[in-house]
Formats: C-alpha cells, structure tokens, sequence
C-alpha cells in the first residue's frame, strides 16, 4: 500500500458519512477530493471538516502522523463531478440511501473514469448486485460499509459484487487497513450484510422481551451497555465462547445442548488456530479480555 500513499480517492457526496470518509483517508496521507452536486456544498464541507480536524488536533485525537494543517493540504473541493475524479484511483460514494441515486452516480462516475478505478459505494443496506446494475465494468465495484461515525468506529464491511474481482477487495481492503480502519471481508452478498444482520437480531430479540413483559426498555438497554457491550468492545462472540469454559470451545460445547454444539462447532476450529485451546493462551486472553474491560469500566464512570 505504500505505493499508494499520496494517490487521489475521490469522495462523491459533502454530508456526514461523505465528510468522515473524506478525514479518515486524509488521516492516511491521501489526497482527497469531496464532490456534491449541489453548488457550494462541498466547500462547505471543507468548512467543516478543517474545524472538526483542528477541534481533534487540539483534544490530542487527530488520526495519523500529519498535523491538521498536513491533513487539510490534501483536501479540494469539487462542483465539477469530471474534475473531482480526475487522478482518482479509489471512488467512494456517499449520497443518500436511495438505490436509483446511487445507481445514477455509478452509471455517470464509469463514463468518466478509467478501467483500473475501483468504485466503492457506502450503503448499509442495498445489495451490490442491485446497486451496480447499470455499471458495465462490475468486476472493480465493492461495498465499503462504514459504521457511522467512521472516524471514531472502525469497522468497515467489504461486501463484493458477485462478479468482483478479488484483486479489487485486495486493493481495498489494504486501503481500509492503511487509513486504520478495520475491515473485514464478506465472502459473498446477503441482505443486511454482516453487522446489520447481527444488530437486527439484537434488537427483534430485545424488542420481544420487552413486548412481552419480560424486561422494561431501560433494563433491556441495561443488559447490552453494562453486559454484552462491555464484553463485545473488545472480543466478539465466538471468542467469548472459547473464553467462557475452562478448557476451550470444545469444552464450552459439551457443556452445553446438542442442539447448540451441533450448530457453533463449526466455528471451533477457526477460533482454536487463532487462540489455540491450550491453557496458557486462554489464561492469556482472559487476562487480556479483563484488563480492557477494567478499562472500559473506568471510562464509564
């Protein structure tokens, strides 16, 4: 990815999501052009993306080893979509979550762009196949889902197109890593993706506790914020599994049904190879997993 470094990313669309993109690539030593196609719009992020980085650079929470006024040499703002994508390598969208506007913005952005311009789009919820479908190159098309705000949550899902090449996730999963984002990589599209899936089922569940009388919405909160939540900012929850019995996954299985063991021994040997279940690496993480959450703790006080 040094390669990269000081390369061009266009990002298509001046509001939140548009203008914590553009911070975050900026963090990373990228040139970043924002476009809006509405006129002064995206100067008027620029406007607002130089107070937020200065407001950061102040707190000691500016992102990346440029200084404000670095980061902020980097940033143009565009009226003119031809112009904002000219040098560009990398093409984040950023408009409204409307599939027709999106498609609109890919179909105009291919007619001004070369082959090797990878097109990424932001939508959290419209499947690739949908939203590409009046692209004639689909093979550089990709989801990059950011959960807002980006520049403080780093997750970034990368959903690809059925026909995405895998050089292209390459490409933009070093990108995202580069930046300091987190990403992971979805093997193939579904609804929702990854995390909205995850998060829906959250909240049906949360919901019908409290529908049914079980919990209250206060309490219900309570169970994720001072509960789950603690436990999820750092480990996600197949780890908690291994972590949760003494000896391991395997262990967490047989103490459990067998309806349950039969379902999540699947993921026992992925989690084993990335901690092995030999005492000394769960000891490890479980001192690991208690000292964030300690931290955690006092950040909540």
């Amino acid at each position: 990815m040094s390669s990269l470094k000081g390369k061009i990313i266009t990002v298509v669309g001046s509001g939140l999501i548009g203008r914590s993109w553009a911070m975050v690539f900026l963090s990373g030593g990228y040139m970043v052009k924002i476009y809006d196609n509405k006129p002064g719009q995206a100067s008027g992020a620029i406007t607002e993306i130089r107070k937020q980085i200065e407001e950061l650079q102040q707190a000691n929470m500016l992102r990346g080893n440029l200084t404000a006024a670095e980061q902020l040499s980097l940033l143009s703002s565009h009226d003119d979509l031809q112009q904002a994508l000219e040098g560009a390598f990398f093409v984040q969208e950023c408009v409204f979550e409307d599939l027709e506007a999106k498609q609109t913005v890919f179909h105009e952005v291919e007619n001004l762009v070369t082959e090797s311009v990878i097109l990424s789009s932001s939508t959290s919820c419209l499947m690739p196949s949908n939203m590409f479908s009046r692209v004639q190159n689909r093979t550089r098309c990709i989801i990059s889902h950011p959960v807002n705000p980006p520049y403080y949550v780093r997750l970034v899902e990368l959903v690809p197109h059925p026909e995405t090449l895998p050089a292209v996730m390459d490409v933009a999963y070093s990108l995202m890593t580069d930046v300091g984002q987190a990403p992971v990589r979805l093997r193939k599209e579904i609804d929702g993706f990854a995390l909205n899936r995850v998060q829906y089922a959250i909240i049906a569940e949360s919901w019908r506790l409290v529908q049914d009388g079980v919990i209250s919405v206060k309490d219900i909160d309570l169970v994720m914020s001072e509960g789950l939540g603690m436990r999820y900012a750092f480990i996600g929850p197949i780890e908690t599994m291994h972590l949760n019995a003494p000896e391991g996954m395997v262990d967490y299985l047989q103490r459990y049904s067998q309806g349950m063991k039969r379902v999540l021994n699947t993921f026992g040997p992925e989690i084993c190879e990335l901690i092995p279940a030999e005492q000394e690496h769960l000891t490890a993480r479980r001192e690991r997993r208690d000292q964030l959450l300690m931290g955690l703790a006092k950040l909540k006080e």
